[in-house]
């Protein structure tokens, strides 16, 4: 815009005048130019009209926005141009969106308000030259004169589309939110505002507490807890926690008619754009079905247990009653059968027949008595790198002698590499003797077993047992593992209880490891169990030494101390040895259960003894209650060592009475410092003949 021309002087004449007209004239002219520029080039449409609705200015925006140039438009829209009438209507709301009053009557509303000097911004909807329509936001200000009458209309419009396309598509994902969660009957899905009153409530929640929306919008969440949970603040704590984050929880919850329901309820804050939450969506589930049934497998599972503990604990005292009367059957019947002289021909045969009787009566009851203590959770297993060709050597003494009258050959593993297993080593040999004796009792005469050990996995071995007997055709194989169930045996003449498979597969499970069959009719079976493969046991040095410290050289002469060690395991025996080899002034003594260890105990008086847990036989624990109640050896410390690390197994051991309690594999340190206090206390107490072997 130009200035305005400046004042003439005073007593200018009339060639001043003459200038200053001009310099007006240029400026008007200038102004008229720039405003011009302005509503031709503008990107939003900008239409003028006369004050009776025709057009008289149409810019570029307009021409860019609905598809006509200006030409076609300006002062061209009257009735008489068109011989439609229906056509002139389409083509002035088209052009000047019901512009024309005497066409288009809704224009004189606009044009109405806009005569009233009330300017306000419509949404409308333009129609392009080429029929295609869109929305606009169109503003309609009244223009006037210098006497303020009404000489046209000023239309802005700006296209509406993408914000309208943006809204639509909230719309519909709106609705369909909307009608998802509608959808949803089996789930509560509520609303809540920052202070935790209701805003929506679906179908699901209708169904599940019995309140209609129009009953519960507005009202507090809180409501929905039963009475003690909101005494004690419960729904403010729910609701502050989700305010930190997703909150998941399940407790009882009320319905509208008051009754209660378990409810599984997740929480979601929702937050505004500074993070704050400003609300919460709140799903809830009814659970109370699926919590009847988890109590009542729950009752049926505690009833069950009970149950099978009550018959476990029955046949653990009926075992331990049996052996005593048997007891006497066995001893006087071998008395009997040792005195030639005083015994018939006739008694001799029936007295062979009541030890046959009686032996198998009792390895019935070992067994039943073991399986009780497996069902019952009783059964105690020390699991530990154990030799598998140590292992084989001893079953293989044991069984040859069975096989040699029936003409068996027996074929044992060699182990060019040692193996070893991570097992118990007195129960891995219960279970190969067990597969190794069924392989002799039911082979066919002059038969073979066929004993292999092969890695399976690279942290797995599988040991098998191939026999050459009958076979087992697939209806007995799934009966195999059933307790008593000897598969039609039991008319034949092979003894046998029907426990030891069970038994068997009872324990490799408890080994961690696994046990299967093969079998073929007319060709033989191949029994087999899997454990895990394990290195060597080796001794575990602490990081500053690689050895115990070793003891200063008794003085010449003296005596020699001694330490007793009970473990069934030779491995663990060679560690200890190699152990007390370093110290000169000691000498070890070895038993391979722990009635022998009692013996020796009693008879060497050793100044310490060790032992392991779980021994053949009686256990550790009883073998150190019989030591402390004995008067000649209640003196001695005893230190349990064993692969039972639980936490509970070592209270449990020092509560048993044990000196120290250390766990495998050893530690070198730690096991020379326990073993150096048991001495010193040995040693302190060596005079007096008193005390019970623990700590003062």
């Amino acid at each position: 815009m130009s200035d305005p021309p400046r004042p003439l002087p005073a007593g200018a004449g009339p060639a001043a005048e003459a200038l200053s007209e001009v310099r007006r004239e240029e400026a008007l002219l200038k102004t008229g130019a720039l405003q011009n520029a302005i509503l031709t080039s503008a990107n939003f449409s900008i239409i003028a009209t006369d004050e009776k609705g025709v057009i008289q200015l149409f810019n570029i925006g307009a021409e860019s926005m609905l598809g006509y140039a200006a030409v076609e438009v300006v002062n061209k829209i009257t009735p008489a141009d068109i011989h439609d009438p229906q056509e002139v209507i389409e083509r002035a709301r088209a052009l000047s969106l019901e512009l024309a009053t005497t066409i288009a009557p809704g224009f004189e509303a606009l044009a109405f308000k806009a005569s009233r000097g009330i300017e306000d911004k419509y949404e409308l909807t333009y129609i392009r030259k080429d029929g295609t329509r869109f929305p606009a936001i169109v503003s309609v200000t009244a223009l006037r004169d210098a006497e303020a009458r009404i000489i046209g209309y000023l239309l802005i419009g700006t296209d509406n589309s993408a914000r309208k396309q943006v809204e639509e598509k909230l719309r519909w994902t709106e609705e369909g939110f909307r009608l998802m969660v509608e959808s949803v009957t089996d789930a509560a899905i509520v609303m809540l505002d920052s202070a935790g009153c209701v805003v929506s409530w679906n179908t699901g929640a209708e169904r599940i507490k019995g309140y209609r929306a129009e009953e519960i919008v507005g009202q507090h969440f809180s409501r929905f807890y039963p009475p003690q949970d909101i005494e004690h603040g419960v729904p403010q704590r729910d609701l502050d926690a989700a305010a930190e984050g997703r909150l998941e929880v399940e407790g009882w919850r009320v319905r509208k008619d008051g009754t209660t329901f378990w409810a599984n309820v997740v929480f979601t804050a929702i937050r505004d754009a500074a993070g704050n939450a400003r609300g919460f969506a709140k799903l809830t589930r009814d659970l109370t079905e699926r919590r009847q049934v988890e109590e009542t497998l729950t009752r049926a599972k505690g009833a069950a247990e009970k149950a099978n503990l009550a018959k476990s604990d029955f046949l653990s005292s009926m075992s331990h009653e049996l052996r005593s009367p048997l007891n006497a059957i066995l001893g006087f019947a071998q008395l009997m059968e040792s005195d030639a002289a005083t015994v018939s021909a006739s008694q001799k045969g029936a007295i062979v027949e009541i030890l046959r009787a009686g032996w198998y009566l009792l390895e019935l009851i070992n067994e039943i008595l073991d399986l009780a203590q497996i069902e019952s959770g009783k059964m105690s297993l020390s699991r530990e790198p154990t030799s598998l060709a140590e292992v084989m050597l001893e079953c293989q003494a044991m069984i040859e002698p069975q096989a040699q009258p029936g003409g068996i050959r027996m074929t044992f593993p060699v182990f060019e590499v040692p193996i070893f297993v991570l097992a118990d080593r007195t129960r891995l040999k219960q279970v190969l003797i067990n597969l190794l004796s069924n392989a002799v009792k039911y082979n066919q005469p002059a038969g073979e077993v066929v004993v292999t050990c092969a890695e399976s996995a690279p942290d797995r071995v599988r040991i098998k047992v191939k026999d050459t007997g009958a076979g087992l055709s697939p209806e007995k194989l799934e009966q195999l593992f059933q307790p008593f169930n000897r598969l039609g045996q039991g008319r034949g003449s092979v003894q046998g209880t029907g426990i030891g498979l069970v038994m068997s597969k009872r324990l490799v499970e408890l080994m961690g490891g696994v046990i299967g069959v093969e079998s073929t009719v007319g060709v033989g079976s191949v029994f087999w169990f899997e454990l895990g493969r394990v290195a060597a046991p080796r001794l575990e040095a602490g990081p500053a030494q690689a050895a115990g410290p070793a003891q200063a050289p008794a003085p010449h002469g003296g005596p020699l101390r001694t330490l007793l060690y009970v473990e069934d395991n030779p491995a663990n025996l060679k560690l200890v040895e190699q152990l007390i080899a370093r110290r000169p002034t000691m000498r070890l003594l070895s038993a391979l259960d722990g009635n022998m260890g009692i013996q020796l105990a009693r008879a060497n008086q050793p100044e310490v003894i060790l032992m392991d847990i779980n021994l053949p036989g009686i256990s550790g624990l009883e073998a150190l209650k019989i030591l402390r109640e004995d008067p000649a050896t209640t003196h001695i410390p005893v230190l349990a060592l064993s692969a039972n690390a639980m936490a509970r197994d070592i209270e449990k051991g020092l509560e048993a009475g044990f000196f120290s309690y250390l766990t495998k594999p050893i530690k070198v340190a730690e096991f020379m410092e326990a073993l150096d206090t048991a001495l010193e206390f040995a040693s302190t107490h060596a005079g007096s003949g008193a005390g019970d072997g623990t700590r003062p």
